[in-house]
């Protein structure tokens, strides 16, 4: 099992300068490639101050520049809100500006706030997203010119330039929840990003069950990754306020993505939700370095391919990097030997 690292870029006061922000990343990407995560993991949100980066592909150029090999992934890009011909040209200028570490990480979208603020609907966004993704396919894999006819692109003839370095094209993830998507996006031959949410171990088998009987029929080498909130702590004392921490982080995304979307000034409100503080702790891995082995090692066991973790829930930068550390040192050797 593999380890990626990922970098949400949260800013709990909205009205924080995001240079700052951004720079403390960058320290981030650069220490997970010296202490053994095979990968970083960018999102794309717009207008709002939690998993903020309106511009992955840009970002994954810059933390090429500092890193030497660590794998770039995109998590994700939302198809619905962008033009294919466009994006497709920025993906092969980021597959050569990273010099082919570039993975794209692609999906539907989930917070409807974002969808309305670009005048997008996000009711079709299921259509929307499956022409999107067999346009941009189109794009990136055949070398000739290419035409499309669909209900949401119509085109002439066009060849997009400069093509990619990575051949046939960069390796494409694809975001997807429940265990029925996740099935048919193994089948067709995807590797797979996913997430249990703040629920437990038991619904994450459920999606890793769906995710091996999918690549099972398609008969490919795939990968699932899952992405999950972590930390390790000296103590139970500190365990305890970075699960609160955690608890304020996830408020504000259920507020985001099952929730009325309310936000101000950019802040997206931590709300009340009906998950208990006790139960989110139990479903996030949380705790000193042998709690978070324990707890590891139930991941492993269900055939989990990657894990994409969070660390950046509201802890300071010094107590994120030092989190970072640990788990390099004294967590990701567990895993590979």
């Amino acid at each position: 099992m593999e380890f990626s690292l990922f970098l949400p870029t949260y800013m709990p006061n909205a009205q924080e300068n995001g240079d700052r922000v951004f720079n403390n990343m960058l320290e981030k990407a650069k220490l997970a490639e010296e202490v053994g995560f095979k990968s970083v993991a960018l999102p794309e949100h717009h207008f709002i101050n939690i998993l903020i980066n309106p511009a992955p592909l840009i970002t994954a150029v810059k933390i090429a520049s500092i890193t030497k090999n660590i794998k770039i992934n995109t998590s994700v890009m939302v198809l619905p809100l962008a033009d294919m011909r466009r994006l497709a040209g920025e993906i092969a200028v980021a597959d050569i500006l990273t010099e082919g570490r570039i993975q794209v990480g692609v999906g539907r979208g989930a917070f409807g706030y974002e969808f309305e603020r670009f005048g997008a609907d996000f009711s079709n966004s299921r259509e929307v997203f499956d022409e999107s993704l067999n346009v941009l396919l189109e794009l990136l894999l055949n070398d000739d010119e290419v035409s499309w006819e669909g209900d949401y692109y119509n085109f002439e003839k066009i060849r997009i330039m400069p093509r990619p370095i990575q051949k046939p094209m960069p390796p494409i993830w694809i975001a997807a929840l429940s265990p029925v998507a996740i099935y048919h996006c193994a089948k067709r031959g995807f590797n797979v990003q996913t997430s249990p949410l703040q629920e437990s171990l038991e619904s994450l088998k459920e999606q890793v069950s769906s995710f091996r009987e999918g690549a099972k029929e398609n008969g490919q080498e795939q990968k699932i990754s899952v992405l999950r909130g972590g930390f390790i702590t000296e103590n139970p004392e500190e365990s305890r306020v970075i699960k609160e921490l955690a608890y304020e982080y996830y408020k504000r995304f259920s507020n985001i993505f099952q929730g009325p979307g309310k936000v101000e000034m950019g802040e997206v409100l931590a709300l009340p939700m009906e998950q208990t503080f006790e139960e989110l702790s139990k479903n996030l891995i949380i705790g000193t370095k042998g709690e978070v082995i324990d707890s590891l090692s139930q991941y492993a066991e269900s055939g989990i391919d990657e894990v994409n973790l969070n660390l950046d829930m509201g802890a300071s930068h010094v107590e994120v990097m030092k989190s970072i550390e640990r788990f390099g040192k004294e967590v990701i050797p567990k895993f590979e030997e």
